[in-house]
């Protein structure tokens, strides 16, 4: 448990400069306990703190560990080049606290996405050494066959890897669909393998990382929310 005067708290939590959160606290509004505050000096354990700004709750969050379900036509950047950033579907708070992606989804890619404003969090979740499975559900152009299932189960030789990439499981769900889990985290992997077995990739959407799945979540696209401790923990690698 920490205690922090209540400027450091906002600014702590997104809501811009030290200066701007005294301006907020003394134009009144920030309320505690349904009570204004507005001395920007007065102290509160940050342990399970909520306030309201502008009157919308907050709950003081150290760190925040966030899901998205994600829509197609969003890059996972902090500086977008050709599609809106992700960050545009979030409250303006986060780009403060400079959340960010954990890791990419392409801009027409859907489904589960992870951020955060946890170094630790993020670096331990792209690392590679720790292989957390993704699973990908992928709409193919040709249709999907056995033989292509066992050619990605078997491993394809992508252009700039040393050796040939496996899926660590695949199953056929339709006719032009597949169910796909992979640990590498490489470039475009899913396309790129799909691409070098003969095939293209029409549409993905990624539905689970280690043992969190989007259903889950109960998030339509463009949703999000934030994940808790026992969430988290289904994120580590089997």
């Amino acid at each position: 448990m920490s205690k922090l005067t209540l400027d450091r708290i906002l600014q702590s939590q997104g809501f811009g400069s030290r200066k701007w959160c005294r301006e907020l606290i003394a134009d009144g509004e920030v309320d505690v306990a349904g009570a204004k505050v507005t001395d920007y000096r007065q102290s509160f354990d940050t342990d399970g703190f909520e306030f309201a700004v502008y009157g919308e709750s907050w709950l003081y969050r150290e760190r925040v560990y966030i899901a998205v379900n994600k829509p197609s036509g969003y890059e996972c950047s902090r500086k977008p080049s050709h599609h809106p950033g992700i960050l545009t579907l979030l409250p303006e708070q986060f780009t403060w606290r400079d959340v960010q992606p954990v890791g990419r989804l392409d801009h027409d890619t859907t489904g589960l996405l992870l951020m955060s404003d946890d170094g630790a969090f993020i670096h331990a979740q792209t690392s590679p050494r720790r292989h957390v499975p993704k699973l990908y559900v992928a709409t193919t152009d040709i249709p999907a066959t056995d033989a292509l299932v066992e050619q990605l189960l078997s491993g394809v030789q992508l252009h700039d890897e040393p050796a040939p990439l496996a899926a660590t499981s695949c199953r056929r769900l339709g006719e032009h669909e597949i169910e796909i889990v992979l640990e590498q985290g490489k470039y475009h992997q899913v396309k790129r393998m799909l691409a070098a077995a003969g095939n293209h990739c029409t549409a993905l959407r990624r539905t689970a990382i280690g043992g969190l799945t989007l259903d889950m979540l109960d998030l339509e696209e463009g949703e999000w929310r934030y994940l808790e401790q026992m969430e988290l923990d289904l994120l580590a690698a089997d």
